[in-house]
């Protein structure tokens, strides 16, 4: 499905079960992932990843990564932020 990123263990450590729910996003080099999660008290979480790809000058790719963690008591005051900005 377009969107939603293959659900194998890439590059994890067994935490998938945690996993709920996962869109990625592209826009040009870089790529976010909203991934909803579940703590082991089943709590929800989202995180959001930012990936971004580069390459060396000898040519070899690696990728950046940046992760935003938000919990469910600051979903509100996230979200009013995101409005008042």
């Amino acid at each position: 499905m377009e969107g939603e990123r293959n659900q194998s263990n890439w590059g994890r450590n067994d935490r998938r079960e945690e996993d709920v729910h996962t869109v990625a996003v592209k826009a040009g080099k870089r790529t976010y992932f909203f991934d909803i999660r579940a703590t082991r008290a089943k709590d929800l979480y989202l995180t959001i990843t930012e990936s971004k790809r580069q390459t060396n000058a000898s040519g070899e790719v690696s990728y950046s990564k940046h992760k935003l963690f938000l919990y469910k008591e600051d979903f509100e005051k996230f979200h009013e932020g995101l409005r008042d900005s």
